[in-house]
C-alpha cells in the first residue's frame, strides 16, 4: 500500500481564511504533504486545483466546500463536500437533500466539527451538528483542530497561553464525538472518520500586539488524515491522482495522525484469516479465527476497541497482535506523551467483522468484502 499525507478543510480568503490558495500551497509542500483540499464557505473556487512542483516534490492540490446555511442564526449543520465540480450550496438549509445531491453525483460528504461548543468570552457561538436524523453521507471530521481550541479556553489567560502556544491545544478528538461514532457504528453504518485542520491562519490585534495564531504551516504539521491506495499517485495525471485520494477516503482506506509530537507515517491496523487480508474500512465474514495485527511508527500505548470498548491495551509496544473469533467493529487508538501530557497520537478507520452469512459465500482475495465505488 502506498501511503499519502493529506491536510483537509482549509479556508482562504475567498471566505474566511487568510491566506491566498498559492500561499497555503507552498506552505503545504514546504510541510512535505501530499495532497490538501480546500474547503471555503459555501463557494467552490474554480481555477486552482492541480499541482504544485518544488525541489523535487509534487503536491495534488484539490477544491471541496464546506456548506452550511448562511441565512440561520447559529450556521449549524456544516458539511465538507468533496469531488463535486459544481456548486453546492443552494441546498444547505436542507441536510438530507444536500446529502443526497453530493451522493447522485458521485461526490463525498462528512459531517464538518460534529462537536463546536460556544466560546463566549471571544462572541463565538454553537456550531456543532444538530441534524443527527440524516442518512448516507460518507462520513465525520472525528477530530477538527480548531475546533479543539474551543474547548480549553475558559478565561483570558487560557487564551494568551494557547494562542501564545500553539503545540498545547490538542489532546484528541471530543470524547463525545468518539462515543457518537461508534454508536453510529453500532448501529450497522459504515462511517469513514477523518482528521480536519480548519485552518484559517487568525491574525489577532490587541493594541499595539498583533500575531497570527494557528498559521497553515502549524496546521499541516499536526493533525492529517494519512490516506492508503493500492497504485502510487502519478504527479501528472490529475484527474486519475484524484480519484485515488476520493475513493481511498470513500473506502475509509485512511487513518487520523497527529503528526506533531511524532510522525504518524507507517501506521497499519489489519485483520488477516485464510480469506484473505482486511484493511481500514474494508469489512469480511467471520468464518473461524481472525488475527488483527497493528504496527506503530515507534512503541506507545495502544488499545484495541471492539463495538466501542477497550479489549486490548499493548504500553510501549511497537507491534500487537489480537486473535478473535468474535464479530464487531474493530478500531485501534494509539497515545504518545508530548509536552508533559498523554495525547492522541493516532485513530484509525473501523475493520468490519461481521457475522457468516448462509446466503452467500464469503469471497477471496485480498478483501473478503468490496464497496462498488463510483467514478470521480
Amino acid at each position: 500500500m502506498h501511503e499519502f499525507v493529506v491536510n483537509l478543510h482549509m479556508h482562504t480568503r475567498f471566505s474566511d481564511g487568510t491566506g491566498t490558495h498559492a500561499q497555503i500551497a507552498r506552505d503545504a509542500i514546504a510541510a512535505g504533504l501530499d495532497c490538501i483540499i480546500f474547503t471555503d464557505h459555501n463557494v467552490r473556487v474554480e481555477g486552482v486545483e492541480g499541482y504544485l512542483r518544488k525541489d523535487g516534490r509534487k503536491l495534488l492540490m484539490l477544491v471541496g466546500e464546506e456548506v452550511h446555511d448562511q441565512a440561520r442564526q447559529p450556521q449549524k449543520n456544516h458539511l465538507l463536500v468533496f469531488g463535486v465540480d459544481h456548486e453546492m450550496a443552494m441546498s444547505a438549509d436542507q441536510p438530507q437533500q444536500l446529502i443526497d445531491r453530493v451522493n447522485h453525483v458521485g461526490g463525498l460528504s462528512f459531517i464538518a466539527h460534529p462537536i463546536d461548543p460556544a466560546l463566549p468570552l471571544f462572541h463565538e457561538d454553537d456550531i456543532s451538528w444538530e441534524s443527527w436524523g440524516v442518512r448516507n453521507y460518507t462520513g465525520i471530521e472525528l477530530w477538527n483542530g480548531l475546533s479543539e481550541l474551543k474547548t480549553v479556553i475558559h478565561n483570558w489567560f487560557d487564551a494568551a497561553r494557547y494562542g501564545l502556544n500553539s503545540d498545547s491545544v490538542a489532546h484528541g478528538p471530543h470524547p463525545a464525538v468518539l462515543q457518537r461514532w461508534d454508536t453510529l457504528l453500532a448501529q450497522g453504518q459504515r462511517i469513514v472518520a477523518i482528521g480536519g485542520s480548519d485552518a484559517h491562519a487568525l491574525n489577532v490585534q490587541v493594541g499595539m500586539f498583533q500575531k497570527t495564531i494557528f498559521p497553515y504551516s502549524f496546521h499541516f504539521q499536526a493533525i492529517n488524515t494519512h490516506v492508503l491506495t493500492s497504485d502510487p499517485l502519478t504527479g501528472n495525471n490529475f484527474n486519475y491522482d484524484r480519484k485515488l485520494i476520493y475513493r481511498a477516503l470513500q473506502q475509509g482506506h485512511c487513518f487520523i495522525g497527529y503528526d506533531l509530537p511524532a510522525p504518524t507515517h507507517g501506521f497499519r491496523f489489519t485483520a488477516q484469516a485464510k480469506q484473505g487480508v482486511l484493511s481500514m474500512g474494508d469489512q469480511g465474514e467471520v468464518r473461524g479465527a481472525v488475527t488483527l495485527q497493528v504496527r506503530l511508527p515507534f512503541p506507545a500505548e495502544c488499545r484495541l476497541l471492539r463495538d466501542g470498548r477497550v479489549i486490548k491495551t499493548w504500553i510501549d509496544q511497537q507491534v500487537g497482535a489480537h486473535i478473535t473469533k468474535e464479530p464487531g467493529v474493530y478500531r485501534v487508538e494509539a497515545f504518545i506523551p508530548y509536552l508533559g501530557k498523554q495525547r492522541g497520537w493516532i485513530f484509525s478507520n473501523p475493520i468490519y467483522l461481521r457475522p457468516p452469512s448462509t446466503e452467500r459465500n464469503p469471497l477471496t482475495g485480498p478483501q473478503w468484502s468490496q464497496t462498488t465505488l463510483p467514478d470521480f
